[in-house]
């Protein structure tokens, strides 16, 4: 499955030296690029087409006729401890749902996964949950809470001294580099996509849901 990530993306780099402290004197280290590469703690984010689930009463009818039961996962937020050898990120979520047949009271579980993702695309952990809504008799929607957590090594997640130094070094005009871009220099880009960290959460779809949220 490939992941694109929807919120919270691993570097926000754009506008990274927009900032001048005084005349003659650029400054890059508050920027909120600069911010964002110097953490250790991984972005946060659902993958495109994982963030819904239908449920069809028969798989081979997706119409809306023989429509089941929705679900969206919604008010992602998440928390980092980065003051130990290992970063502890923890994602909290809302899940809300809609059935169609409001008969009877009803228990519906629903599985999603946490998957840690290093320099976008080698999976490091992966991670199934389940989230439980209680639909009461007479009710046509429901909602619950979801939680996942994940470790990754901070030393992996933490850029060499010598490559923050060339970030966060003041540059004066006059200076050799006073008008280059640190973040555009291949050695610093290398070490920015090998620190980084994703932490994806989404609905487990199975092969056909992913493929109905992926067309529809």
């Amino acid at each position: 499955m490939a992941f694109r990530t929807r919120v919270l993306p691993a570097f926000v780099l754009a506008a990274a030296l927009a900032g001048c402290a005084r005349e003659g004197e650029l400054v890059v280290d508050q920027g909120v690029g600069i911010t964002s590469v110097l953490t250790s703690c991984p972005s946060v984010g659902i993958p495109d087409y994982t963030g819904d689930v239908t449920v069809f009463r028969t798989s081979d009818d997706r119409t809306l006729g023989n429509l089941d039961m929705t679900a969206s996962m919604t008010n992602l937020r998440s928390r980092c401890d980065e003051t130990g050898a290992k970063v502890y990120s923890e994602a909290t979520f809302d899940v809300r749902a809609r059935r169609t047949d409001v008969r009877g009271a009803r228990s519906v579980t629903v599985p999603y996964f946490v998957t840690v993702l290093r320099g976008g695309s080698a999976v490091v952990t992966k991670r199934v949950g389940q989230v439980t809504l209680n639909f009461a008799d007479g009710q046509e929607r429901a909602s619950a809470s979801g939680k996942a957590g994940s470790f990754v090594d901070k030393a992996a997640a933490t850029l060499p001294e010598d490559i923050r130094e060339k970030i966060t070094r003041r540059r004066r005009a006059g200076d050799v580099d006073a008008a280059l871009d640190p973040l555009a220099d291949p050695e610093v880009k290398a070490a920015i996509q090998r620190t980084s960290f994703e932490m994806l959460v989404g609905f487990q779809l199975t092969e056909d849901q992913l493929a109905y949220n992926a067309t529809r």
